[in-house]
């Protein structure tokens, strides 16, 4: 048999416009002992675990949402499929991974520019955002990513984004490896088809 509590928080998370954090919970709740409600909150994920709809965590916040396997059902409309540039999808993975970063601290790593609308997208997106100012000369803006990011990608924290490991045994590593080097190959490696410049030149005609 349920708990009361754990009664309790099930039913203001349903009924909550936005996820929740065990203080706000607890705050809600009349003030209920956070430990109290995060013992509560773990309980309750097992026992939806195994249901058509989950309990999980992102960014310390908790909300219900529908088991992954059953996603399919419920598409009543086709997906708009949000597709990232290189430079973007780079952006995003320097801020995820070194977060708070400004933009001169991205374009050190990059080692090239990174113009505003790349960040701009990602913002829209709702995936990285201003995380305030860094202390220092001209107190540039940093960045972070958003619990948004997370819920998107499934993470519960940052600390479940792959490893380097990981990353190569998914073949991404190796993919990125292979394009940067096609892009900086000496011209007598390139394609046949990619005469270099003094292939191109016209020839003397000794006047």
């Amino acid at each position: 048999m349920m708990e009361p509590l754990a009664r309790a928080i099930e039913a203001a998370l349903f009924a909550a416009e936005e996820p929740l954090d065990a203080a706000a919970l607890g705050e809600l709740l009349g003030g209920a002992d956070t430990r109290d409600v995060t013992e509560a909150l773990e309980a309750l994920a097992e026992h939806y675990r195994t249901r058509g709809i989950h309990l999980v965590e992102r960014a310390t916040r908790w909300h219900f949402e529908t088991a992954p396997d059953l996603a399919h059902l419920l598409r009543r409309t086709r997906e708009q499929v949000r597709r990232l540039s290189r430079a973007a999808t780079e952006v995003l993975a320097i801020v995820a991974y070194h977060e708070p970063v400004s933009r001169a601290e991205i374009e050190a790593i990059r080692g090239v520019q990174t113009s505003a609308g790349t960040l701009d997208v990602l913002m829209e997106a709702g995936w990285i955002g201003i995380a305030g100012r860094r202390e220092g000369p001209g107190r540039p803006t940093i960045y972070a990513t958003t619990p948004d990011f997370l819920d998107h990608f499934g993470l519960a924290s940052r600390k479940d984004l792959p490893g380097i490991a990981e990353l190569r045994a998914a073949g991404l590593l190796d993919r990125l490896d292979d394009e940067d080097e096609r892009e900086v190959a000496p011209a007598g490696e390139r394609d046949a088809r990619e005469p270099d410049e003094s292939e191109m030149r016209p020839e003397s005609t000794g006047n």
